[in-house]
C-alpha cells in the first residue's frame, strides 16, 4: 500500500498566503492575519488561479507503481519538480516490491502467474549481474509495477487541475488513490489544506455539472443531456 508524506516546507496556511501575496499587489494591509485569510478566500472564490500557485506543497509518494509515477508527470503545470528513486544506483539484489492490480489479487491463478512473472525478473536480473552486466543495464529488467519513490514539489494550482482530472471514475485506478492519498494527507496537514481540499478538489464533472468524457460512467449527466435538460427547465420557466 502506497503512503504520502508531507514534508514540513509545505506551506501551513495556503489561504492566508494567497491573501498575503494578492495584499502587496493591491496596497492592502498585510499584518492583519483575518484580513490576509478573507482576501485569500476572495482571490478563490474569484477563481484568480495566479495566486493560487503561491502555496507550495512538498511530499513523498512512496509505494505506487513506476507506471502510476510516469502519469503523474504530465501534470507539468505550475513548474512543479521531482526526483524518483534511482534504478541505476539503488542494488535490487534483495529483490523489487512492487504493486499488484485489484482485478489480480482476486483470482488467486492471475496472482500466482503475475507473481512468477516478477520472481523470473528477479532472478534474471541477479544472474546477469554475476556475469557482470553493469546494474544500469540490468535495471532495464525492472518492470513498469514495481513500487518507486519520489520527492515532489508542486502547488495548490496544479494539484486542483490534477485532482479534475484524475478524480475521475475513467481514470486509471492507481493514480485515482495516489488522489485520494494527496489528498488525505493534505487535509491532516493543516486547517487550511482541509478547507481547500473539501471545497477545491473536485472532478471534472462536479466542476462543470455533466460529464466531459465520450464515455461517461453515468455518476452525471453527458454534455448533451444536461443541456437539453437545462433547455426544458428554461422552457417552462418563459411559458
Amino acid at each position: 500500500m502506497g503512503k504520502i508524506i508531507i514534508q514540513s516546507e509545505t506551506t501551513l496556511d495556503p489561504i492566508s498566503l494567497i491573501g498575503r501575496e494578492a495584499g502587496v499587489c493591491w496596497g492592502g494591509d498585510i499584518i492583519d492575519k483575518q484580513k490576509n485569510y478573507k482576501r485569500g478566500i476572495g482571490c478563490l472564490e474569484s477563481g484568480h488561479g495566479r495566486t493560487w500557485e503561491y502555496p507550495q506543497v512538498y511530499m513523498v509518494i512512496d509505494g505506487y507503481s513506476a507506471r502510476v509515477i510516469r502519469e503523474l508527470y504530465t501534470h507539468i503545470g505550475g513548474s512543479p519538480t521531482r526526483l524518483q528513486a534511482s534504478t541505476r544506483y539503488i542494488d535490487y539484489q534483495k529483490g523489487f516490491p512492487f504493486v499488484t492490480p485489484p482485478t489480480v489479487l482476486q483470482n488467486s491463478e492471475a496472482n500466482k502467474i503475475y507473481g512468477k512473472v516478477m520472481e523470473n525478473i528477479f532472478e534474471a536480473m541477479k544472474s546477469l549481474e554475476k556475469l557482470g552486466v553493469p546494474r544500469e543495464n540490468v535495471a532495464m529488467l525492472l518492470p513498469l509495477g514495481m513500487e518507486s519513490k519520489v520527492v515532489l514539489r508542486t502547488n495548490f494550482r496544479n494539484l486542483t487541475d490534477m485532482s479534475a482530472q484524475r478524480l475521475c471514475s475513467r481514470a486509471y485506478w492507481e493514480f485515482r488513490r495516489i488522489m485520494k492519498d494527496i489528498m488525505q494527507a493534505l487535509k491532516e496537514y493543516s486547517t487550511e489544506w482541509e478547507y481547500l481540499v473539501d471545497n477545491y478538489f473536485k472532478a471534472k464533472c462536479d466542476i462543470a455539472g455533466f460529464c466531459t468524457e465520450k464515455k461517461c460512467c453515468g455518476r452525471k449527466p453527458t454534455r448533451e443531456e444536461f443541456f437539453k435538460i437545462r433547455s426544458s427547465e428554461n422552457g417552462k420557466q418563459t411559458s
